[in-house]
């Protein structure tokens, strides 16, 4: 029976494991957010590794060191997408039968490419918690080996791995910042970094909806929340892990938390400054920096990006609200008399104010708009807030009602 407790023997085991399976990922130096910041910032890419998320160290350590016993009826794990993927990749090559259960809504990226890997998926109602409930219900009938996502010492060793390859990078690394759910991630990383240098600070980033290890910190013991409510899936977990709890409050320095505009700012920061995809968990620790919930001005700082399996949807969402918000994207609408000629001098007045139009819409149908009247809507491509002031007041120049829709 393994050890009741982390070790840097196991870490080094897994790493050794992991040789040739899981990407030495890049640390990459961002001058963009180092000067919004004032830290020194270095992006750990997470989001680079195999199966797009770290949870694939974790999940790989602890499916290979399974004995003959463990591995006879194949392995069950829940997840809301990135450790599921991890657990049906290393199922696949250990030639072991997989299932996950994952919640309902769950994005059908996850859902697809933990699929693709082989696994049987199941869908439970609810989010993480109702997930996890229903693969303990699954495994006793099945028999299966249950594949924590963070309450289990080989995959927290697994996790830690990542601090392995910073110290390696990054010798002289003074803080790191690490998006948080269950604690696996952070219990890991903190134990090892803090081995090497107990100097480094080590700031755990929780989303605002789901701050159960934010609380437990606060309280000294483990806080169950009544809800998980964020988009950043991946952080969304309603109570720690109970064996990564006392680790995180012997290495970890802090734990903050950050509200999902935020992390939606973040992500599509990384987007616009770095050409980086990542998912809302994997930004939650630059959204912490980025709004001065971690202030760390001066110091070598790695902010780990802990995956980028982001679903389009949202994606194209968050990219047309912080559009919106910047002023670079705008709705307008505006009444015009029903004649041939109106829309297109309207339009030549959008023209000359420098906006690109991206859509048209036109009405004349619906029965609040007056008669011999038509609805134009208007989707423009605009500079910044004033940009759209300016045409605004160039419409209502020329003799239009025009307004913003938000």
């Amino acid at each position: 029976m393994a050890e009741a407790r982390l070790t840097m023997e196991k870490i080094e085991e897994a790493a050794r494991r992991l040789d040739g399976v899981a990407y030495h990922t890049p640390l990459d130096y961002s001058t963009s957010f180092s000067r919004m910041s004032g830290a020194a910032v270095y992006l750990k890419l997470e989001n680079m590794q195999k199966t797009g998320s770290f949870k694939i160290r974790g999940a790989y350590n602890k499916v290979m060191g399974l004995d003959h016993a463990e591995r006879l009826h194949g392995v069950i794990a829940a997840s809301a997408g990135n450790h599921a993927q991890g657990v049906a990749y290393a199922a696949a090559r250990a030639g072991l039968p997989c299932t996950i259960v994952m919640p309902s809504g769950a994005p059908i990226s996850k859902i697809m490419a933990t699929q693709s890997y082989g696994a049987e998926v199941v869908l439970a109602a609810g989010g993480y918690d109702e997930a996890f409930n229903h693969a303990v219900e699954l495994q006793e009938k099945k028999g299966a080996t249950f594949v924590h996502s963070f309450n289990d010492l080989e995959v927290i060793a697994g996790q830690a791995t990542i601090a392995l390859e910073l110290l390696k990078d990054l010798p002289d690394i003074g803080a790191i910042i690490i998006p948080v759910g269950g604690g696996g991630l952070i219990a890991g990383v903190s134990y090892a970094l803090k081995h090497h240098n107990p100097a480094i600070r080590v700031i755990g980033v929780q989303a605002a909806g789901a701050p159960a290890l934010y609380l437990s910190t606060k309280e000294a013991a483990l806080v169950e929340t009544a809800s998980a409510c964020t988009f950043a899936d991946g952080i969304a977990v309603r109570k720690p892990g109970a064996l990564a709890f006392p680790i995180i409050q012997e290495y970890v320095d802090e734990i903050v938390t950050v509200d999902d505009e935020e992390i939606a700012g973040a992500i599509l920061m990384l987007l616009e400054r770095s050409k980086i995809v990542a998912e809302g968990a994997g930004a939650a620790g630059l959204a912490a920096l980025l709004y001065r919930k971690a202030l760390l001005a001066g110091v070598k700082t790695a902010v780990l990006l802990s995956g980028g399996n982001i679903d389009v949807n949202i994606l194209s969402i968050i990219i047309e609200r912080g559009l919106a918000k910047t002023g670079r994207y705008v709705r307008l609408r505006a009444l015009i008399t029903d004649q041939p000629g109106n829309l297109s001098r309207l339009l030549t007045r959008v023209a000359a104010a420098r906006a690109n139009v991206i859509s048209v819409s036109h009405d004349r149908i619906r029965p609040n708009i007056p008669l011999k009247q038509a609805e134009v809507e208007l989707v423009l491509e605009t500079r910044d807030k004033e940009h759209i002031d300016e045409i605004l007041s160039l419409l209502s120049h020329h003799g239009y009602t025009p307004s913003a829709i938000s």
